[in-house]
């Protein structure tokens, strides 16, 4: 007989599997209606406005030669806002649509009108941006135009995130306006097509070289998230009444499509490969500029001959030097590169001149300022020395000028001197000024005299006291 403790515990475990179960099919439930793109798509009306967008003439090529102008312009005086509004007006993204949907579909016919209308645009394109660029007035090779002359694997990116916004956007019953115009911003169709034509103008073809490469990865990626969306929604395949032929356009589309996405994938390896090795690049140069201290002034990343170029002005790179940093480089992932390093000999002799120089002014200025303070020092002597004749001389008596006097204001004597006298009671030394006085034989009130003389000489000599003996 079974436990019913054990039968308790069993249904409890039973019944948590079932709420967690409920839980799990709950948020499948969720994710499904949250990101579940065929409920609401229009398939034949997409199909249809796909199809309408394609064909390029009359008003089209207008709006979209004109489209062009505003783009260059907008490129030519760097203003993004002006680009933008041009982005915003132009019909180039019906045909890369129309690749997409076609070969998903098996449309041939769709699919041929769209790369003969795609090679229309392109060519309305680049005429247009040629005449512009072709006025010497417009050939300044602004940041907008420089920004437009190498792809980046994220512009790969973009391109298929936008891509599949367009085409989803496309395909509901009320389309989203907002998004499409977002998209034909994000993408950036016609800044590369501007710029080819700014290359081909000023026969730079490095530039028209890299901004058709940018337009062309942005095409194929748009029309390759067109024709993956077309095949996840299941629109209806065109049907041909030939077995033969309907097996043959299939066959075709098929190999388009691989074609694409082999091309597509090449792609985006590439320009992945070629922005690892530009980041490891900059990583590189940053270290050795650091723990160098070269003056480099220029560099130049070539990813395909895998070879990194340095200026440097100022302080050079050593052989020794070189050798060490050329060894360093696969340890920043940059297997198989060369290190080229252009430096001015000469430059840097100056240098080292200018360096010597600066060294030599330095210890001269610290020769200066020794000497300039062991002159403070003698002048600091010299003062003190002074301060202390002056008192010396302050306290010298006048004697030859008071005797003169004495004799003028007293007739009756006959003799003076002048001596200062030493004198201490052993703990301090007191100086003494004592005057010799003689008077003649005939003088009376001697006394008087001296008294009257001494009060003389102490206000005329400012003395507080001294001596006056009488010989």
């Amino acid at each position: 007989m079974e436990n019913p403790q054990d039968e308790n515990l069993i249904q409890q475990k039973e019944g948590i599997k079932k709420d967690f179960s409920d839980f799990l099919q709950g948020i499948r439930k969720f994710l499904i209606q949250l990101l579940d793109i065929r409920e609401g798509t229009n398939k034949a009306e997409t199909i249809q406005q796909i199809k309408d967008g394609i064909t390029v003439k009359s008003h089209t090529a207008w709006i979209l030669i004109f489209s062009i102008l505003i783009a260059s312009i907008g490129l030519n005086t760097s203003s993004t806002a002006v680009v933008i509004g041009a982005m915003l007006i132009s019909p180039l993204m019906g045909p890369i649509l129309g690749v997409g949907l076609s070969i998903g579909i098996n449309d041939i016919d769709t699919l041929k009108r769209s790369l003969v209308n795609l090679g229309v645009m392109v060519g309305l394109s680049l005429l247009s941006s040629f005449i512009f660029f072709s006025i010497p007035l417009f050939q300044e090779a602004t940041p907008e135009l420089l920004a437009r002359t190498q792809p980046d694997v994220r512009d790969v990116l973009i391109a298929i995130a936008g891509g599949l916004a367009l085409i989803i956007s496309v395909s509901r019953h009320k389309v989203m306006t907002n998004t499409i115009a977002g998209i034909a911003i994000a993408t950036a169709l016609m800044p590369p097509l501007c710029t080819a034509g700014y290359g081909l103008a000023t026969w730079n073809l490095k530039f028209f070289g890299g901004a058709m490469f940018l337009f062309t990865i942005n095409a194929i990626f748009i029309a390759l998230a067109t024709f993956v969306v077309v095949k996840s929604l299941r629109f209806p395949m065109v049907r041909y009444i030939d077995s033969v032929k309907r097996k043959r356009i299939a066959q075709m589309a098929s190999l388009v499509a691989i074609v694409i996405l082999g091309f597509s994938i090449y792609l985006f390896y590439g320009l992945f490969q070629k922005n690892k090795f530009d980041q490891n690049a900059q990583e590189f140069i940053t270290v050795l500029k650091e723990k160098t201290g070269a003056g480099i002034i220029n560099t130049e990343i070539d990813y395909p001959k895998r070879t990194i170029k340095l200026v440097v002005l100022g302080k050079n790179i050593q052989q020794d030097e070189l050798a060490i940093w050329t060894e360093k480089l696969p340890t920043f992932d940059l297997f198989n590169t060369r290190l080229e390093i252009q430096q001015d000999n000469e430059t840097s002799k100056l240098l080292d001149e200018i360096n010597t120089i600066k060294s030599s002014y330095v210890k001269n200025q610290e020769l200066i300022a020794t000497k300039e303070e062991t002159i403070n020092e003698k002048d600091k002597t010299i003062r003190t020395l002074l301060n202390d004749l002056e008192r010396i001389q302050k306290k010298q008596i006048p004697f030859i000028q008071v005797s003169q006097e004495a004799k003028i204001n007293y007739e009756e004597l006959k003799n003076i001197s002048f001596s200062n006298v030493l004198s201490t009671d052993f703990t301090r030394i007191d100086t003494i000024p004592v005057f010799q006085i003689q008077w003649k034989d005939s003088i009376d009130n001697t006394d008087l005299k001296e008294q009257q003389l001494k009060r003389w000489l102490q206000t005329r000599l400012q003395l507080d006291s001294l001596q006056l003996i009488r010989k």
